[in-house]
């Protein structure tokens, strides 16, 4: 019975996602559903333009809830990823105390009750009030919740992620000024990475594991019909067999399905009907972001044309 109702619930992850225009496979509507269920982050890993980020914008469109995204690069630091303090608002109010001084100390009878008052006053200074939250900050702020995005964590450096731990574990973040913020409603965390460097386990111990690969053929026409309605069965096929066959070949980069999609967009436009010597050499350059991927490439056009011919009549 459990059992049946997890798969009901997988299915209306897939439902919900596929309005959106997301079409996910059973491993992805799982590790979603796994991560509501369980309030656990997700660490979507895989090759750059399979849909790592396009989940995340998917999860917060179908649960009409704010999407707030953390783009990460070398260098990034608690300043632009946490919070800042107000300095030009903290500088405006060091004015007004200058001016106000004599006012503030009048009732001090003693240098001791001096430095009192003006302790007391400075604490001010260091409050919520005067803190920029940063994207960080601002997803543990969310009274509904939301979807934080935390985009290429592998961009940024292995000392970025200590920054995450505690946010990432218990959804909470310690300011020394202010104390501890916790989350009135947990956000959904999505965590992606192109792999360009190894994540620590600390950090991989506190997320749910999705790796998106290219997806089998039959997937990728999907989404494909998903995003470009406009494309023919036919056309549709072929040209999602033709990719296959590309990324066979040994590439310094494959296409990947944002390339599918755009591929499909810019044959639609030119009001292909199926697939050609010509139409395709001369639009290769959408698929493949090499010269010399091109030009490995174009002498394979003929015969993965054809295949995809093949599997077209006979698949």
């Amino acid at each position: 019975m459990a059992d049946q109702k997890a798969s009901t619930s997988i299915e209306a992850v897939e439902s919900g996602l596929a309005a959106q225009g997301y079409i996910a496979s059973r491993q992805i509507a799982t590790a979603v559903y796994l991560s509501q269920q369980i309030e656990k982050p997700i660490l979507v890993e895989g090759p750059a333009g399979v849909g790592k980020t396009e989940l995340a914008k998917a999860i917060a469109a179908w649960r009409g809830m704010k999407m707030i995204r953390l783009q990460c690069y070398e260098g990034l630091d608690e300043a632009k990823a946490l919070y800042e303090w107000k300095y030009a608002k903290q500088l405006l109010y060091t004015q007004i105390l200058k001016d106000k001084l004599g006012e503030v100390l009048g009732g001090a009878q003693t240098l001791h009750a001096a430095l009192d008052q003006l302790h007391d006053f400075g604490d001010v200074f260091f409050s919520k009030e005067f803190v920029e939250p940063r994207p960080l900050l601002q997803a543990l702020e969310q009274p509904g919740g939301c979807v934080l995005l935390i985009d290429e964590i592998d961009k940024s450096d292995a000392e970025f992620e200590s920054l995450l731990l505690e946010i990432l574990s218990d959804f909470q973040v310690t300011i020394p000024e202010l104390g501890t913020v916790s989350a009135i409603t947990p956000p959904t965390v999505i965590l992606t990475s192109n792999s360009e460097r190894d994540l620590g386990d600390a950090l991989k111990r506190r997320c749910l594991h999705l790796h998106i690969g290219f997806p089998e053929q039959r997937l990728e026409e999907r989404i494909v019909e998903s995003r470009v309605p406009g494309i023919s069965q036919t056309l549709r096929r072929q040209m999602v067999g033709f990719i296959h066959e590309i990324r066979s070949l040994d590439l310094k980069k494959l296409p990947s399905v944002s390339e599918t999609i755009d591929w499909a967009r810019v044959l639609v436009l030119l009001q292909a009907t199926e697939l050609d010597t010509d139409i395709v050499k001369d639009t290769l350059n959408v698929l493949l972001k090499y010269e010399a991927d091109i030009e490995a490439a174009s002498p394979q056009v003929t015969t993965f044309i054809a295949k995809a011919a093949r599997s077209n009549v006979f698949g």
